[in-house]
């Protein structure tokens, strides 16, 4: 064997370990009380979850984190869900990775690591929101979103969460859209002296024009839901819980999918520069610039309160919650010099506000902007 490939093998051996220590793997808890409810996937199949149970001093604080996976908005594209873990628990696997803030280890989530962890399973196709008794014949399919977001709650609430002193609802991309949508009723099912806040990961999803001028992700929600209410900057000024806001102001999907999709771009020339920000020319650049600017402007509109906390960084990332590298460790993305455990974990425990946001790209040294598979397909 060669140096070089015994010293590769070293390397890999090597983040393997790393891998291992910054993530463990949860058992899944199908909720199959569930079923007699009417609360179910859309193919019918029990919602499901996986818990990681508290210790110590967090054995009654509770983070439930809902994951994330975009949205199915007519038959078509929901019939293809049936088939696949966003509409079926049928084919969800059996343990699930837990890094970032649904890790169990103080050095690397120092304020979470020893609260009941949660991960509710996305099957919904419609950030939990859909209730429709009717169930087609032919399709059968479910649109159950609210009631499964229920009947979890309830299954939880009877394992521990309803003597929860300290309680977080969060969760990333569709997740981090429930967790906005959900988070004032979340706090209705707790106790009156239940400290509560919530969390939304990449879930701040803007309503703009994409690069032809059409509304194409207007169009797209209104096919979920007939009113403005899947749009947070419509919908946050509303809500009466603690809400902390984490967006990249360059997210990748919204980039891929709101400013930027295929049907706007038939000649691909979008294609290189959503596949890598360093790709990208000066004049998509500026498009983007101007995508932060609406992104901000969205933001920014919902008003000022002292409820509230933001952090804005101006990376080409999606979801930096869940990955142990963007959540809390020493290269992790910095905001004032904080990174995003360190400011959501202050802005919780009242130890400290955080209202920040970046510098326009590429002034941010610390981020870890995401590079894609060039045949990677996008969910709009």
């Amino acid at each position: 064997m060669s140096g070089r490939l015994l010293k590769c093998l070293h390397i890999l051996v090597f983040m393997l370990i790393v891998l291992r220590t910054e993530s463990f793997y949860v058992d899944i808890t199908y909720v199959r009380s569930a079923v007699a409810k009417g609360a179910v996937c859309l193919d019918g199949s029990p919602p499901a979850y996986h818990l990681d149970r508290g210790y110590g001093t967090g054995i009654n604080n509770w983070l439930v984190h809902i994951e994330g996976g975009g949205w199915c908005n007519n038959v078509t594209t929901c019939l293809a869900r049936k088939n696949n873990r966003l509409g079926s628990s049928k084919y969800m696997v059996k343990q699930l990775a837990f890094s970032g803030i649904l890790n169990n280890k103080a050095n690397f989530n120092p304020d979470f690591y020893n609260w009941n962890r949660v991960k509710v399973r996305y099957c919904d196709g419609a950030s939990f929101t859909g209730d429709v008794e009717a169930v087609n014949p032919v399709t059968k399919l479910h649109y159950r979103g609210a009631r499964v977001f229920l009947a979890v709650m309830e299954d939880l609430l009877a394992k521990g969460l309803k003597n929860a002193e300290n309680a977080v609802l969060s969760g990333c991309s569709a997740g981090g859209l429930t967790a906005i949508l959900h988070c004032d009723s979340f706090k209705a099912l707790l106790p009156m002296g239940t400290k509560v806040k919530c969390f939304s990961d990449a879930g701040y999803f803007i309503n703009t024009k994409d690069v032809s001028g059409a509304q194409h992700i207007e169009a797209f929600y209104h096919d979920i839901v007939s009113t403005h209410c899947f749009f947070p900057q419509y919908v946050a000024r509303e809500i009466r819980t603690p809400l902390f806001i984490i967006n990249a102001a360059y997210d990748s999907w919204q980039i891929k999918n709101i400013l930027a999709p295929g049907v706007a771009d038939p000649h691909g020339t979008w294609h290189n520069c959503k596949t890598d920000i360093n790709k990208c020319s000066s004049t998509q650049l500026r498009t983007m610039q101007g995508f932060r600017l609406e992104f901000l402007r969205a933001l920014y509109g919902l008003g000022f309160s002292t409820s509230r906390g933001y952090f804005i960084n101006s990376c080409y990332a999606h979801c930096q919650t869940e990955m142990q590298e963007t959540w809390f460790r020493s290269d992790s993305p910095k905001l004032n010099n904080k990174t995003i455990a360190k400011a959501v974990g202050d802005w919780f425990y009242d130890r400290s506000p955080f209202q920040k946001g970046d510098c326009p790209y590429p002034c941010d040294r610390t981020c870890h902007n995401r590079v894609f598979d060039p045949q990677e397909h996008t969910m709009v």
